[in-house]
């Protein structure tokens, strides 16, 4: 049963168009949410301003070498962030898993110094891990080393430099350089010898009992944890592993380090996040904001607040929430549904800044060059957008660092919600409401247009005769306008079956007069003998035969499919879209036949007439109809070659004879090629379709082809139209 699309469910599809207003209204509170971004964006640059006025030309708060260094040597200058917690020296290195992300590798990229120039393996097998940390007033450092050979100062030697050692160069605040070796006889507790202040030497002076940790050997090497007062440092310092490998000769073979201990000026930095700027900053931790301070190499000095806990805008669970039925419908099905489409701002995410020591960023560099910026970006798992603010911090005219405040957007996004919530309790309403309405109306419009229906049907009897008349409605609208017409249609064809009626009267009195002309003609002509009088009897029989060709002629000018043609609108259509609607109803049609359709291209554009295409096909496939068996398999398909589409009708019917192929498509051709229709297979009959087939594909500018199949399985009718392309 074909489906029918009436007027009720016309008008309810419409109704759902009116569902598009929650888009609407969805895209107006977006337009608002965009513009409260617009001021949170503002708001926070506000805000990054006033913490960086207050760190406006006060230059005793950033360090006075490591923020003036004009490059940071990656590395080589150290960040030693603040730990919650002393660090127990047991060289198991358990304690520095919470910054361990800041731990930095060194290997063969990282010799400082070579000893020895004719190695058997020049190549180092020395690496290490290592980092440093601040707690109170000391600095905390680990070496997570892996060594193929430990090799140990012998505990009777003097010298420092007869086995693996770690040495350490200080800038002194009194702008010397200080070197410190540490060179143990085994693991467990050490200190460290100071050296000679001459750097050609590792001659030790004294020990150095402020630097103390541990060394402790294992399966791959050995770990060292260290523990010295910042004050013995301006923050310039460098450290390196020396590596002996030959228990012989005790010769050094590399030194792999953060820079060479021996040379004042290349010595790294150290920083350190600053106390002051913290105690700065520290009332901001109870605001909606992270705020960070960095230098102008962006590494970080302080930082105040948490972002999970800033949203941005502080919102209130103000909901009140809902008795009754109302109640459960909104909690159990509404507010489920509309958080199909709303975002709920996440409880928690992930945050990769969270203890970070340096930062990055579009809105970091112009806010170091002296412009303030902003930058929205996502977190790491896509749940929360983060937007920061940048602002430049001043000392004597230039850039120093800037301050970088952090919100996320969840307080908007809760206020977004809030209102969609609200807009789509209105709006379901409406919907709800106006559907109801547009079904009532459809009701009743389909309810007129069926008593129509009826009427029409009632007037009109089995043999197709009108027996009666169409009742005028006198309702003035567009039903009671169509039963009008519909009463003067009849009246007209009521009108049209007289006049053919009569026509055929007149029709069959015009033609037996010819005919009965040419008949007595013929019966006279046979049965006298003077010359004289045959030929006016053939000459009668000449005119009747003439009035009939008259009378034939007229008819089929009438006709003419050509002139219908020329009249055709033309469109642009594609034609897979037109063939598969055929086909669908071909299946219907055809209940004893089966069919298939396949398209092998993206483009099937014509520029003419879809009805004319289908009433093609149809004359086509009702000759594969006649031409093949139940259950038999038409196939049709489309391709693209050449920039020319191909249409192809495939049927398993018997196949063309070879006098035929080029005469199939002439007016008043046809073969049949089985005698169960009463014909001979090379006979030719009176046939239209492939003709009219023909005229149709001229009229879009392709051709038609009729040949058998390649494996002469059966018969193809081949159409060839160029693209649009």
């Amino acid at each position: 049963m074909r489906f029918r699309f009436s007027i009720r469910l016309q008008l309810l599809v419409l109704s759902l168009f009116l569902f598009a207003i929650p888009y609407l209204g969805y895209k107006y509170v977006w337009e608002l949410e965009q513009y409260l971004r617009i001021g949170q964006e503002q708001t926070m640059i506000g805000t990054a301003r006033a913490v960086a006025t207050a760190l406006h030309e006060r230059p005793a708060l950033f360090d006075s070498q490591s923020a003036y260094l004009k490059n940071v040597r990656p590395g080589t200058d150290l960040y030693a962030p603040p730990i919650q917690y002393p660090i127990q020296l047991d060289g198991e290195l358990n304690d520095w898993q919470r910054i361990d992300h800041l731990v930095a590798s060194y290997g063969s990229d990282e010799v400082v110094e070579t000893y020895t120039k004719t190695l058997a393996n020049p190549n180092p097998t020395l690496r290490f891990k290592h980092m440093v940390g601040r707690y109170g007033q000391f600095l905390y450092a680990m070496f997570d080393v892996t060594d193929d050979v430990l090799l140990w100062r012998q505990p009777n030697s003097l010298s420092v430099e007869r086995g693996d050692h770690l040495l350490i160069g200080l800038k002194t605040p009194q702008g010397d350089l200080a070197r410190y070796v540490i060179a143990p006889f085994e693991s467990g507790w050490v200190n460290a010898y100071k050296l000679s202040d001459n750097p050609n030497t590792y001659r030790a002076v004294k020990n150095a009992l402020q630097i103390q940790g541990r060394w402790q050997q294992t399966a791959t090497g050995y770990n060292i944890e260290l523990r010295f007062p910042l004050s013995m440092t301006t923050d310039a310092l460098g450290f390196a592993i020396v590596d002996v490998d030959d228990d012989r000769t005790r010769e050094k073979r590399h030194a792999i380090g953060t820079a060479n201990p021996n040379h004042i000026e290349e010595l790294g930095t150290v920083v350190t996040p600053s106390p002051e700027i913290e105690r700065i900053l520290a009332g901001l931790k109870y605001a909606d904001s992270r705020v960070w301070v960095i230098d102008k190499h962006k590494r970080v000095l302080a930082r105040a607040g948490d972002i999970q806990t800033a949203p941005g805008i502080a919102i209130k669970d103000a909901r009140r929430e809902s008795q009754g039925v109302w109640g459960w419908i909104e909690s159990r099905w509404l507010l489920p549904l509309y958080y199909h489409i709303l975002t709920k701002p996440p409880a928690d995410f992930v945050d990769e800044l969270e203890d970070a020591y340096a930062l990055a960023g579009q809105d970091l560099g112009k806010a170091l060059a002296g412009q303030p910026d902003s930058l929205w970006r996502l977190s790491p798992d896509n749940k929360a957008v983060i937007l920061s603010a940048s602002y430049p911090i001043f000392i004597e005219g230039n850039v120093m660092g800037a301050v970088v405040v952090e919100q996320t957007t969840n307080g908007i996004r809760s206020l977004r919600n809030r209102a969609l919530e609200q807009l789509f309790h209105v709006i379901l309403a409406v919907m709800l409401l106006g559907t109801v309405g547009l079904l009532l109306f459809a009701n009743r419009i389909s309810g007129r247009i069926r008593h129509l229906r009826d009427s029409t049907e009632r007037i009109i009897d089995n043999n197709g005769k009108i027996v009666g008349t169409l009742p005028v409605s006198k309702n003035q609208d567009e039903i009671g306008d169509l039963s009008r017409a519909f009463s003067d249609v009849l009246q007209r064809l009521q009108q049209y079956n007289s006049y053919l009626e009569n026509m055929a009267a007149r029709l069959s009195h015009e033609l037996r007069t010819p005919i009965a002309i040419v008949k007595s003609s013929l019966d006279t002509f046979s049965q006298i003998d003077d010359e004289s009088q045959k030929d006016i009897f053939i000459q009668r029989a000449q005119s009747g035969i003439h009035r009939l060709s008259t009378i034939l002629n007229s008819m089929s000018e009438a006709t003419r499919l050509e002139q219908a043609l020329v009249d055709e609108e033309r469109v642009t259509f594609q034609l897979a879209n037109v063939v598969e609607g055929c086909v669908g109803g071909y299946m219907h049609a055809y209940t004893q036949r089966k069919f298939s359709f396949a398209c092998h291209t993206d483009y099937s554009k014509l520029h003419g007439s879809p009805d004319l295409i289908a009433q093609m096909l149809d004359k086509v496939v009702a000759n594969a109809v006649d031409f093949s068996q139940n259950n038999d398999e038409i196939s049709l398909s489309i391709s693209q070659k050449d920039k020319q589409i191909q249409l192809i009708i495939y049927n398993p019917g018997p196949l063309l004879p070879d006098g035929m192929k080029s005469q199939l498509v002439n007016s008043m051709v046809s073969v049949r090629a089985d005698a169960t229709r009463h014909e001979k297979s090379d006979t030719p009959h009176l046939g239209l379709g492939l003709f009219i087939a023909d005229l149709i594909a001229n009229f879009h500018r392709g051709t038609l082809n009729i040949s058998n199949a390649p494996d002469f399985s059966g018969v193809e009718v081949i159409f060839t139209f160029p693209t649009l392309k």
